[in-house]
């Protein structure tokens, strides 16, 4: 009778797969390209809106309103970029997640429990923070979920600003974690904020999403036929009275993401690569444009420290997310068969989370949707956001710039390809073919090193020539 197999630990962070690792770094080379984008339109919209010059337009163009009031959808600048381009993000997070579930690591039971943990922890403990610090100062509990989000687009920014190689296996931890949090945020949204439902237009809504789904499934392809199909279930979830963000990402949900035989990218995939420029480029930094502008002044700043509602969101996102996301991990790596890879510490997990306290895109759109009815406090909170942000990317920068060098031996042991075939060796550890290779580079770099041996050798050997007069006297010998 075979002897019973022993269970091989899993390693918590351990390094990728080739494919998962090359869409890892795809995917991480335009969030950070709209990271920067983002950085931008923040930075304008908090110029914009403080020059005393510009305050004016600011507002103006903001609130200016445009669009058919006879479909409801008659909407200011601001809540066109918070309703609709938003929806394109919430797409193509839909699709990240639906790829994760069906061919990344959220389709394992076991790989997935570390991220979806994480995200939970990292999304429970800055609630729970919001939550006392707002019970002792007796502020209001509506802004609980502000703190919970992770903006993906900004951390990558941070990363790319400070310059840090970071290993792929932290770096897929990240992502992962984000579209994990994106997709709690959306469930938050959908039953914490959704106040009167206009049963009509949300039966229209599943209505136009079911038909989505089955021209899918027929195979029907055309983007006149999507398009104008979105745009009327998008329209259909806002007059419902649902955020019209769900919309998104229930069609990204939708796609097809794994592989059919013969196919080198499902549709998932190539709609992503398609949709995520738009997404990244576009969609989101013009919303930070028109959420970000608030008054920012010494007195508001310091408003932010001592009103519960604003300390609540900024300890949420600086000491919660972290504490959650690194408590969430080091719990799974505890109590599971798992632990951690060899390469990296706990301090580099830490150093991560808090990068995960970089809240922005969802964390301004939650901010507004719970104090809708409180437009000071609506500022107010969304200079929290900022200044929460702010303060956890200081901190992260600062860890990771210690961790910095670590990392930069990481990356160049993942990125080395000696024998120059396009794979990294490290990935090419159980192929006889690349041991071969590698012995015939090797043998052709000894018998170089031999020849050049034996020609010093031969130098060496051969007398010395002394030029002509040296050592001579009077034409004599010396």
């Amino acid at each position: 009778m075979a002897a019973p197999r022993t269970p091989t630990a899993r390693k918590v962070l351990g390094r990728l797969s080739l494919p998962e690792r090359t869409f890892v770094a795809d995917a991480l080379r335009t969030e950070t390209v709209g990271g920067v984008l983002l950085l931008l339109a923040a930075v304008t919209a908090l110029v914009w809106a403080n020059i005393p010059a510009l305050h004016g337009s600011y507002e103006s163009v903001s609130h200016f309103h445009f669009g058919p009031a006879a479909l409801g959808l008659h909407l200011s600048v601001a809540h066109w970029a918070a309703d609709g381009l938003l929806a394109v993000f919430f797409f193509v997070a839909g699709i990240e997640l639906k790829r994760e579930l069906v061919a990344g690591d959220l389709r394992d039971p076991k790989a997935a429990a570390l991220p979806v943990v994480a995200a939970l922890c990292g999304m429970a403990v800055p609630a729970l923070v919001y939550a006392l610090t707002n019970l002792a100062g007796h502020g209001s509990l509506r802004g609980w979920a502000v703190p919970t989000a992770t903006d993906i687009a900004f951390a990558l920014a941070v990363l790319a600003v400070i310059g840090t190689s970071l290993p792929s296996a932290l770096r897929a931890f990240l992502l992962t974690l984000a579209v994990v949090d994106d997709l709690f945020a959306i469930l938050i949204i959908a039953v914490f904020f959704t106040s009167t439902i206009d049963f009509a237009a949300l039966g229209g809504a599943v209505v136009g999403l079911a038909v989505f789904w089955l021209l899918l499934r027929k195979g029907v392809h055309g983007w006149y036929v999507y398009v104008p199909l979105a745009v009327v279930i998008w329209a259909l979830m806002y007059n419902s009275g649902v955020h019209a963000t769900i919309a998104g990402v229930a069609m990204g949900l939708m796609l097809r993401c794994h592989r059919r035989e013969g196919e080198e990218h499902s549709p998932g995939e190539r709609i992503e690569h398609l949709v995520r420029p738009l997404s990244a480029g576009l969609a989101v930094p013009l919303f930070a444009l028109f959420s970000a502008g608030v008054a920012v002044s010494g007195g508001a700043l310091g408003d932010v420290f001592t009103k519960p509602e604003t300390l609540g969101v900024v300890l949420g996102l600086v000491v919660g997310k972290a504490v959650g996301i690194f408590g969430g991990t080091w719990l799974t790596a505890r109590f599971t068969r798992a632990s951690l890879s060899e390469d990296l510490q706990w301090a580099d997990v830490f150093a991560v989370a808090t990068l995960a306290g970089i809240g922005f895109t969802v964390s301004l759109l939650i901010g507004e949707l719970a104090f809708d009815s409180d437009a000071v406090l609506t500022d107010e909170v969304k200079a929290a956001v900022l200044t929460g942000s702010l303060i956890a990317a200081v901190l992260a920068t600062v860890l990771l710039k210690i961790r910095n060098a670590k990392y930069r031996r990481l990356c160049e042991a993942e990125e080395r390809d000696e024998d120059l075939d396009g794979i990294p060796d490290i990935y090419e550890q159980d192929d006889p073919a690349y041991h071969l290779r590698m012995a015939a580079i090797y043998e052709g770099k000894a018998a170089e090193h031999r020849r050049i041996a034996e020609e010093k050798a031969a130098e060496r050997r051969a007398p010395v020539e002394v030029p002509g007069g040296a050592g001579e006297e009077d034409g004599r010998p010396a």
